[in-house]
């Protein structure tokens, strides 16, 4: 629900923050003392097109902001998580405009766009009152409040036909995978039988790239590894070296051995050395044949790992991944090759799934239309009492395609309608967006949340003017129906009647001072005694006047036991 509007240099307001409450929510006041300034400011900031005339004279810009709470909105933090926007129970919108019309908005503190706001929004309130917050009007817009309006019923044909559906688009999907048309088809035969043999000739191992890769670096130094091998060897076991040394060094402890302990571990430890170095001499040579047993060129080797870079860049990167990449080439092949037997049994299922679709959409049809009647008859009976007795309204439905012209385009059903209305007798019905005026959208909009609230997902209802041309009981109806749809929704709404005024659980005055030459609209909550003052100034009683008083305490009362009793 929206929890605080902040105003800041709009119009005749130089600053003013006004706090909502749940339930219903009046603001009042005397005409002309900018009530359609707050309209203009929560529309502003909610998205709508606006222009530097709504900056206060004098000033450079304007900036509005609304705080909204969010705690029981899982439709806006899902929004919020599609734009990667973190989000807790607090949403806060705010818009600024300056005198050279740049205007600049921001979620959460965060840069958006119009569209970016105008997505959250569109769950968060409903204006009514500015044409282009009418969603009603939107015919995709009716066919979601039949739907919802239809309940159960309706509600479980369409979870059906989701999974109907979801069956039929796997189908199709897999039947568009072979390849579209039959050249289509060829031509990506062709493509794969050469990705296939371009990665069965290349014949790539396990390991061979790294196995290659250590190859090259060795082949790379082979001249300087011969060389250092060579002189190890020599270092060792030729005469002279270490070995001839070991040897002499062997015979010299070798006299001595018997004599102790000592002595003889000395022997010892000196026929290990020699059996290492040994070791050592027979492993250079071995290290050197093996240059001998390779097989490959450095040229051979880098040729080879140039031809298994080039697979794996084009087939996946690595050797599980081209060996992935055969395995769905040539699984996809066989499949196109055996189009005509694999899209022959998958026509019959698409066929089959056709008919279950057609009959789900059919069944949602009639259901919707059972729906639509009663929703119709409960709309004309809630206009008449709103005052519009003389009120046409009924959904008309577009004509059921057969079933050889059935697009099957998704699981909402082959249902298109409009509704339509008519104000006046003797007029005929035409579709809604084309006839309704400002004045009777909002009592039509009334009309609609009476019967929709307790399952409408938009949690605030605003209403500008809605009592425009009513008076006595039409008054009292209209403030009933307010007080009934605020138990499940928060409702805002402008107001210039006692009626409507004394039921509101949030009352605010909006009114006019004069300082220093200047003009300022100024935004203040009503206490309970404030209440009953702005009550008789709208009945056009005296401030002193007792009966004026006991007048507007009576309305007050009476609001407050019909709202306890509902």
């Amino acid at each position: 629900m929206l929890r605080k509007l902040l105003i800041k240099n709009v119009a005749l307001i130089e600053s003013a923050e006004i706090n909502f409450t749940e339930g219903l929510n009046v603001l009042s006041g005397e005409t002309g003392a900018g009530k359609s300034v707050i309209m203009e400011s929560l529309n502003f900031v909610l998205g709508a097109k606006a222009d530097k005339s709504l900056i206060k004279s004098g000033e450079t810009e304007c900036y509005v902001s609304a705080e909204f709470d969010i705690e029981k909105e899982s439709a806006v933090r899902n929004i919020l998580c599609d734009m990667d926007m973190e989000s807790d129970d607090v949403l806060i919108i705010s818009r600024k405009m300056s005198d050279g019309g740049k205007s600049s908005l921001k979620i959460n503190g965060v840069s958006a766009t119009v569209g970016m706001v105008k997505r959250l929004t569109g769950v968060l309130a409903d204006v009514h009152g500015q044409s282009e917050h009418f969603a009603l009007l939107d015919t995709a817009n009716q066919l979601k409040l039949i739907d919802r309006f239809g309940g159960e019923e309706i509600s479980g044909i369409k979870a059906e036909l989701k999974v109907s559906y979801e069956k039929y688009a796997a189908l199709r999907k897999e039947l568009d995978s072979f390849g579209g048309n039959e050249k289509d088809r060829l031509i990506r035969v062709d493509i794969l039988n050469y990705q296939i043999n371009e990665i069965k000739s290349a014949d790539i191992k396990e390991n061979e790239f790294k196995e290659l890769s250590e190859l090259k670096e060795k082949l790379a130094a082979r001249e300087k590894i011969l060389a250092a091998l060579s002189t190890v060897k020599a270092c060792v076991s030729e005469e002279g070296g270490a070995l001839d040394v070991i040897s002499s060094a062997i015979r010299s402890a070798g006299q001595i051995s018997g004599i102790n302990e000592r002595y003889n571990s000395l022997f010892d430890r000196l026929n290990a050395v020699y059996s290492e170095l040994d070791d050592v001499a027979d492993t250079a040579e071995s290290l050197k044949e093996e240059f001998d047993d390779y097989g490959y060129t450095l040229e051979e080797v880098e040729d080879r790992l140039y031809k298994i870079k080039t697979v794996f860049k084009k087939y996946g990167g690595d050797y599980d991944a081209v060996t992935s990449f055969l395995e769905d080439a040539e699984t996809e092949l066989d499949r196109i090759e055996n189009f005509n037997e694999n899209a022959e049994k998958l026509n019959v299922l698409i066929s089959e799934s056709k008919k279950e679709l057609y009959s789900l959409y059919s069944e949602l049809s009639e259901s919707r239309k059972k729906a639509s009647d009663k929703f119709s008859s409960l709309i004309v009976e809630e206009l008449k009492e709103l005052g519009m007795k003389k009120a046409q309204f009924t959904v008309e439905f577009s004509e059921f395609p057969a079933f050889s012209e059935c697009d099957f385009a998704g699981a909402n059903g082959a249902d298109e309608i409009t509704f339509m209305f008519s104000a006046n007798f003797g007029e005929p019905v035409k579709p809604l967006s084309e006839v309704i005026s400002g004045g009777e959208i909002s009592r039509f909009m009334l009309a609609i949340k009476a019967q929709t609230a307790k399952y409408d997902e938009i949690p605030t209802f605003i209403f500008d003017e809605i009592d425009a041309g009513i008076s006595g009981v039409i008054a009292k109806t209209v403030a009933e129906k307010f007080a009934a749809i605020s138990k499940d929704a928060q409702i805002i709404a402008i107001s210039h009647l006692a009626q409507i005024i004394s039921f509101a659980d949030n009352n605010i005055l909006i009114y006019k001072t004069e300082s220093e030459n200047r003009t300022f609209t100024k935004v203040k909550p009503l206490n309970e005694e404030e209440k009953v003052y702005e009550i008789m100034r709208i009945l056009g009683g005296e401030k002193d006047s007792a009966a004026a008083k006991e007048h507007a305490e009576q309305l007050i009362n009476s609001a407050r036991k019909y709202k306890l009793a509902i």
